[in-house]
Order: structure tokens, then sequence, then C-alpha cells
């Protein structure tokens, strides 16, 4: 007997949308489409629905009230907090901080767990700094800013918890950082950068893969100096991570990196922190203070500190922005992050991935999460036992 079936919604594979069944057997999925459910356990109702791969976000920072960088040991905490948003798989970030306090949040983050508790994956660290350009810094506080080191990266490996690095990679010695981190198995993209299209080529070259917050903290795109954000364009092999708020990234500026990308090159980020889920008020990113209102996070000074973006909002405003489809939506929350964060187990309704599935209501709302074939969110009660009606 299987554990789960998802039936009745229109469920999406990769870019095709079909009527059918999602066939869950223990932590994967065993068929999609028209496969018998007749001995499945349990049976989530998704009639008028549509039947998506898990969101994957490889930007958070907090949420619930947790900040990550300076609370790790509560990642649980923002890891159930997610689930309520559609994400299934995330990568906790830790932003520019002494080197002793990274080396702990790191230590904290890898030795926990979704299994315990309905609650997200970890996916790895992200550690968005702290080889920053102080000239595009943003939020983060300078005096953490350093310059690459290999020696510092030493541990940074996939097996002890790293998964992404954002660096600046028009620092001296960044280069050598970046072939060393691809070399352990870690992703690791440009941010925080004042390159320009020479550096950029050169940090491809040396194995760069993608691009932290597309447009934001980094040199601006002209006709003679196309920056970072020019060069991401024009680089095929680079995967753009957007944050799609209508704060950090102007509408028309979503629709020209979609136009240019598409959803094969743009992943979804909330760039989350702690207020994400609560009221306006003020809070925290690292040991910098910010205070969350109408015009988003903001420092003292006036500069966006992340967001308090749900993903499946960003889902709906890149759908609006665009008019692109919910298909391809669901593309750049899902598959195109897992692609990045190099997990070919995850982000796709397919035999033999991982059971993660959210189902969205007619108006983009997540009414379903699933997590390794385990219900976490369910506040309609949409999952239940067996019944005859979903004989195939």
């Amino acid at each position: 007997m299987t554990s789960l079936a998802v039936c009745g919604g229109a469920v999406y594979i990769d870019e095709r949308c079909v009527d059918g069944h999602v066939v869950i057997d223990g932590t994967r999925i065993m068929a999609v489409g028209s496969s018998p459910t007749d001995h499945c356990e349990h049976v989530v109702d998704a009639t008028d629905c549509s039947v998506l791969p898990g969101f994957v976000d490889l930007q958070v920072n907090g949420a619930a009230g947790v900040d990550l960088t300076t609370q790790p040991e509560r990642v649980g905490e923002v890891a159930a907090c997610l689930v309520q948003f559609g994400v299934t798989s995330f990568m906790p970030t830790v932003i520019s901080s002494p080197a002793a306090g990274m080396a702990a949040a790191i230590a904290a983050i890898h030795g926990w767990s979704h299994e315990a508790q309905p609650a997200a994956r970890s996916l790895g660290v992200h550690l968005e700094g702290p080889f920053l350009n102080p000239a595009r810094a943003g939020a983060h506080p300078m005096r953490h800013l350093r310059l690459p080191s290999l020696a510092e990266v030493q541990g940074w490996h996939r097996e002890t918890g790293v998964a992404m690095v954002t660096l600046a990679p028009e620092l001296p010695g960044a280069l050598d950082v970046i072939e060393l981190l691809v070399a352990s198995g870690v992703a690791v993209c440009a941010g925080h950068t004042a390159a320009d299209a020479v550096e950029m080529t050169a940090a491809v070259a040396a194995g760069v893969r993608g691009v932290t917050h597309l447009f934001n903290a980094m040199g601006p795109m002209s006709a003679r100096m196309p920056g970072p954000g020019g060069a991401t364009l024009a680089h095929p092999e680079l995967i753009a991570g957007l944050i799609v708020d209508g704060l950090h990234v102007d509408p028309t500026m979503v629709r020209v990196a979609w136009r240019s990308l598409g959803p094969s090159r743009v992943a979804l980020v909330s760039d989350a922190i702690a207020a994400l889920g609560l009221p306006h008020g003020a809070y925290s990113i690292g040991d910098t203070s910010v205070v969350v209102d109408g015009t988003g996070a903001r420092t003292a000074e006036g500069v966006l500190a992340g967001s308090v973006l749900r993903l499946d909002e960003a889902v709906r405003n890149l759908i609006a922005f665009t008019g692109c489809g919910l298909a391809e939506a669901s593309l750049s929350a899902s598959t195109t992050p897992a692609r990045l964060a190099q997990r070919h187990d995850i982000g796709r309704l397919a035999s033999g991935y991982a059971a993660d599935i959210v189902v969205l209501d007619g108006s983009g709302q997540v009414v379903v999460t699933i997590v390794d074939g385990r219900v976490v969110f369910d506040p309609q009660q949409r999952c239940s036992l067996k019944e005859s009606t979903w004989r195939s």
C-alpha cells in the first residue's frame, strides 16, 4: 500500500499541465498522471486547485521572529514557518559577521533536521558574505566585510553544511576562492558587487553560476557599462535570484529580467528576515537594526535590508508583473532554484523525486504543503483517509 495520493487537481509537470494524480510511496513520488490510487492510504483533495512542485527558497535570513545569523540554533522555527508559504526546501542564510560567529552558525544549522517536525528541509547554509564589495554592502555591516581568504574557506564544504556562498568576484583573491569552493561542491554566486563585464566573465570561467538578488546591491547597467546586471543577462550559464516584491526591483525591471532570462534562469527568492509572518515593527538582520513598515524592511539610513516577502506571493507577483503563466512561474520557484542549489532530487513532480508538493487554490493561495511525503500544512483538512470516489 502506498502512503498518499494527491487527487483531483491540475498537475504541473515541468511546463505541462495535466489532470491526474500524484502518487507517493514513503518520501518519494512513485507516479504522476493517471496512475491507480486504489491502494493509497490517504488522499489529498486538490479539486479546483493547482498541484505544483514544492517551492525552493535559496535566501532566507529568518522568519517568525528568528534571525538566523544571530540565532542559528532556532532554524527549526524558521523552517516550520515557511511551509505555510509553500516552501518545502530552503537555504538558511547567514550574512557577514565575524568568522567565529559564521562557523558557529554553520555548525548549528548543519546539526538540525526537518525529519522530527513538520517543516521545510534545509539544503545547507547560504553564506551571504563576508567577501563583499564595501561600495555595495547594502545592509551588511562594513566592519564585518573582509577580503576573500583561502584559509577562511578551507572548512566550507557541502559535507560540512555550506551549500552556497555569495561574494564579490572582483575582489583580490576572489577567483581562487571561487575555484576552491566549487571544487568543494559549493554553489557560488556573485553579489554585493561592482564587477565590470570582464570581471564577471572571469568569475563565470572560475565557476560562478548564480547572481544574488539581481539589480540589488550591484553596479548599475547602462549602454557602455553593463555592470553585473548586464553581464548576468548576457551569460547563459548564470541563474539570477530575483526578489519580486515590487520594492526591491521595479515591475518594469522584473519584466526586463524575465524576458531576457525566462523561467530556466530566474530563481525567485524571498530574502526574508525575522519579520516574515509578523506585524510591522522593529527587528534585526545580523546585528543591524531594521524597521519594517509599508516601505519595506529598512535600516536607520533607509537602506533596504531583506524583505518580508512570502514566496507564494512572489509567484503571484511574477505572474502579475510579467503576464507569464503559473507553469512558468512554478519553474522559477522550484525547478530552477533546485538546479542552482545542485539538487537533482527536488523541484519536479516526477517519479523518484522527493515528494515535495504545494497545492494552490484558484487565487494562488497555499492550501496544502507536503514535505517528504508528509502533509505539513493543511488548514482546510484536505487530507483524509482513502475514499472509493478516488478510484481510477
